[in-house]
């Protein structure tokens, strides 16, 4: 486990490093995987693993509201959903993907019961893409195939082999609280730091490598200090303090706030409404975009709830609702360099 008192930055690693990592992450796990009893016991406590048929019927009333993308100026910071965790983010001149998932179905769920926000031949030049986690709802291939195979790819420890078997040449693995940084098109300085931070969740992509790869969030960081922290799939724990104090000033965060129920099952990896609303607290970022929800109905909440909660326990906190980006799928919003309000779109 990384000491808790580590430096905040540590020294940039090489892009395309080739490391060499454990053969298990397992130590890393906050809580141990629920086995088969706790599945059965979960499914029986609630009726099932995914939402009633009449919440499902709702799902059609699912925010969802494809625009262009804006305009957005190297200074700036641009987040749009694209659905679930897949974000498209324009940061010190870069356009970086999120978890980008593209797909109609994914492995082992339903259809996904909005469509992209953003067409796929509507993106700008991708500049980079971070990952995660291996799971097939935030590292899906085919979408993956869709880019140029010299794309920069940012990825959890022990994922690059997966990557550079499918061609991807430009793969940076990190651990935990490790860093690398982007230069911006044009050959200009380093414009874009990713650092990989933990998360309180897991991995596995097939029957025998369960936390065979490590799993986090990411931190993007840009010359002019506009900072975005993207939290990938995660449990509430300690670890939000911990991120809030290496790296202040977190302009944005992007937290889940669905795929929470059973709580029996759910609770050790995914953060409900109301713990998502606690780390946004506990990382002190000025604003909070809830997502993983309304895409993949992966557990057994009704579609609409996490809105709901999320808008409730923002407003029982007390915080103020502009700064709550609780966007539509295919929505936008742009902080202007030094700007305390943003554009919606």
């Amino acid at each position: 486990m990384t000491e808790p008192h580590a430096p905040v930055q540590r020294p940039p690693r090489p892009l395309g490093e080739r490391r060499t990592w454990p053969r298990s992450f397992v130590d890393r796990l906050t809580s141990p995987r629920p086995g088969l009893t706790a599945l059965v016991l979960a499914a029986r406590e609630m009726g099932g693993l995914r939402p009633e048929q009449e919440a499902l019927r709702r799902g059609g009333e699912l925010p969802y509201a494809p625009a262009p993308l804006p305009e957005a100026e190297p200074g700036a910071l641009a987040v749009t959903w694209a659905g679930h965790a897949s974000w498209v983010i324009r940061i010190g001149g870069l356009t970086v993907l999120t978890d980008p998932v593209w797909s109609r179905k994914i492995l082992g769920t339903p259809a996904r019961v909005t469509p992209p926000g953003v067409a796929w031949d509507a993106l700008p030049p991708v500049d980079a893409v971070v990952i995660s986690h291996n799971h097939y709802d935030h590292l899906d291939a085919p979408t993956l195939k869709r880019l140029p195979r010299a794309t920069p790819l940012f990825v959890p420890a022990g994922l690059a082999p997966w990557c550079r078997r499918r061609g991807f040449i430009r793969v940076t693995e990190l651990d935990w609280w490790e860093a690398a940084e982007l230069p911006a098109p044009g050959g200009r300085a380093a414009a874009v730091r990713f650092d990989f931070v933990p998360a309180h969740h897991w991995s596995r992509r097939g029957l025998y490598d369960t936390c065979r790869t490590l799993w986090g969030g990411w931190v993007l960081t840009a010359r002019s200090g506009r900072r975005v922290y993207f939290a990938g799939d995660t449990g509430y724990g300690h670890w939000f303090t911990e991120i809030g104090a290496r790296y202040p000033g977190i302009d944005l965060a992007l937290l889940p706030i669905g795929a929470y129920a059973p709580r029996r099952l759910q609770q050790p990896v995914h953060t409900d409404p109301e713990e998502a609303v606690a780390a946004f607290q506990d990382v002190g970022a000025t604003r909070m975009a809830p997502m993983h929800w309304g895409t993949f109905l992966l557990s057994s909440e009704p579609p609409l709830e996490p809105l709901d909660r999320v808008r409730t326990a923002w407003g029982a906190a007390g915080l103020p609702r502009q700064d709550l980006w609780d966007l539509p799928v295919g929505a936008s919003r742009v902080l202007e360099e030094g700007a305390r309000e943003a554009r919606g779109f």
